[in-house]
């Protein structure tokens, strides 16, 4: 792989774009909640797994956005598969992350777009249309809820509010269990909406202590890493860009105890 120079530049253009392309593709997919009958469902893996015609049209105007503006940039999106550039810049897109909270009319969905520099993750967006919030973290620029910096608290425990996790029907519904138990006896309480995008967002805004998930997609959380580690915290997933993975965030101190909690042994279960 070519080694190429990165350019603050680089990262402040397309960090203007990611912004500018997920706050009209979230409008776009709003609109299609005025007309509900237009939304076409087309089942995927599972019931809890849904495309629609919004998130179709979502992820070709985020493609379309991106090629346009920067042509030798790879894209991967959940839908349409991946693309390669050769600028060392890769887009990861989710165009609606939460499409069942979309589908049944919860506000918690999200447009989540990141940017990747030679694989690291450099750009961070994720807006909440219905909630009308934007967040936006780019590397060594901080993280911002609506233009507001963002500081994770260095002194929270799992114990100060809930921890969000995001375990799906994908889990293993034993691991699951488990974990949920483990948490709970060392005093914390669950957190969980629909999108994981949503919910590594609150992380960065002081709203969950931290954040669990066991196999979390990249482009469900590549947006969020950055927003997390630009508030201060820390977030690492064990995944890649084709294949689900772990997912691990908070300050020093709940990180290690999530990645202690999550990695204990079901002694007597």
């Amino acid at each position: 792989m070519v080694h190429h120079h990165r350019n603050p530049n680089d990262i402040a253009l397309r960090c203007k774009l990611a912004e500018d392309v997920a706050r009209k593709a979230g409008d776009k997919a709003r609109s299609f909640l005025a007309t509900p009958e237009k939304l076409g469902w087309i089942e995927k893996a599972s019931s809890q797994d849904i495309v629609s015609a919004a998130d179709e049209a979502t992820e070709t105007y985020l493609r379309q956005m991106i090629r346009q503006a920067f042509p030798e940039d790879g894209i991967v999106g959940e839908e349409a598969g991946s693309t390669t550039g050769n600028s060392g810049f890769d887009w990861v897109i989710d165009p609606i992350d939460g499409t069942m909270a979309f589908l049944v009319g919860q506000p918690n969905w999200t447009v989540s777009v990141a940017v990747l520099h030679q694989g690291e993750p450099v750009i961070g967006v994720v807006v909440a249309p219905i909630l009308d919030e934007v967040y936006v973290g780019s590397l060594g620029c901080g993280a911002t809820l609506n233009g507001r910096r963002l500081a994770i608290s260095e002194d929270w425990t799992i114990r100060s509010t809930t921890v969000g996790f995001g375990g799906t029907e994908r889990a293993d519904p034993l691991k699951v269990g488990a974990f949920v138990t483990r948490l709970y006896q060392e005093g914390g309480v669950l957190f969980r909406v629909g999108s994981g995008a949503l919910m590594l967002a609150y992380v960065a805004a002081n709203r969950l202590a931290g954040y669990y998930d066991p196999t979390l997609f990249c482009w469900d959380c590549m947006a969020g890493i950055v927003l997390i580690r630009e508030a201060g915290g820390l977030a690492e997933f064990a995944g890649s860009l084709s294949e689900p993975g772990e997912i691990w965030a908070g300050n020093r101190n709940v990180f290690d105890n999530l990645k202690r909690i999550s990695a204990m042994r079901d002694e007597g279960m």
